[in-house]
């Protein structure tokens, strides 16, 4: 089925306590299309660049499968530009420079060959943005999956709950779930959640996991692969939705069953995504090293219980 990804395409610079990178590619739309890309093979991406945005770095979007149709080139302007330097905990971070450029008046055009798409993922971007992308829609997608942060929830409440009101699935954080509800239980902060639209919640717990909320009182939580070392967590939340939509896409399949192992999958995509900086990871992932991670993900989450006397 296919895909339709909207986001960012942009460049970061990043400090963690294992180095740091000069400008490299990111942006929330280049994690979920790359995760999503070992799933599905029919990605299309709207997006929007400068000119100083590499053509070789478009290749490998569309070596992975992804349609850049959608993705807008401003010669003229500069890419979006993030810079953040992580504490030792790699739970916090600075942002050091936020420079908007292009994605500061970014107008998202849907080409019309990705009308007719199946399944959406609204990338972290104004709720007022994502909006207009679902009203230039000719048909409404099976599933809309959609991503937001706190600082939507600080300047612009009221247009994500106008937002909030029409999609199917919610991704956010912990902390961005409670800011959202008013409620520090997460179960509740959930209920809230779901009253205003998404009748499905995703939680992110970072290293310790995610919680998943169904529409009729369902939670299902999976774990964290516990890791050797992590170099990097940007990017790991949108490649968890990447892999998560992706997974359903190729399965078409929006149970919350399906749901479940499409979590599992998501958490394998992000487990190899903090491994390396930026995209590393992601870029060319043998088959085999990704069924590995998926069975030990499975193998994590199992147990056999004792017959009852």
């Amino acid at each position: 089925m296919s895909l339709l990804v909207v986001g960012s395409v942009a460049f970061d610079a990043l400090e963690t306590p294992f180095g740091k990178t000069d400008k490299i590619v990111g942006g929330a739309a280049t994690y979920i299309s790359l995760a999503s890309s070992y799933f599905t093979k029919h990605v299309n991406l709207v997006s929007v660049v400068g000119g100083d945005f590499q053509q070789a770095d478009i290749q490998m979007l569309q070596r992975h499968g992804v349609d850049t149709t959608g993705l807008q080139i401003k010669q003229d302007q500069k890419s979006f530009f993030w810079s953040g330097r992580y504490h030792n905990d790699m739970n916090s971070r600075d942002t050091l420079v936020t420079e908007l450029n292009v994605l500061a008046d970014f107008d998202p055009i849907v080409p019309d060959a990705y009308q007719g798409c199946q399944y959406l993922m609204l990338g972290n971007l104004a709720p007022s943005v994502q909006r207009t992308v679902l009203q230039r829609l000719t048909q409404r997608p099976k599933l809309v999956v959609m991503d937001t942060m706190n600082f939507w929830m600080e300047i612009a409440l009221a247009d994500l709950k106008e937002t909030l009101a029409m999609v199917d699935v919610l991704s956010v954080n912990d902390e961005e779930a409670r800011q959202l509800s008013s409620e520090y239980a997460l179960v509740k902060a959930a209920r809230k959640i779901q009253a205003m639209g998404p009748k499905t919640v995703i939680i992110k717990k970072g290293e310790h996991g995610a919680l998943l909320f169904g529409p009729e009182g369902q939670i299902y939580f999976c774990p964290a692969l516990p890791l050797e070392e992590v170099f990097d967590p940007t990017g790991a939340g949108d490649t968890f939705a990447g892999g998560f939509i992706g997974y359903l896409a190729s399965t078409d399949d929006t149970s919350f069953e399906n749901m479940k192992r499409a979590i599992l999958y998501g958490s394998a995509m992000a487990s190899f995504c903090v491994e390396r900086f930026g995209t590393e990871r992601l870029v060319n992932l043998p088959e085999a090293e990704l069924q590995s991670r998926i069975a030990r993900f499975t193998e994590l989450t199992r147990v056999e219980l004792p017959l009852a006397v």
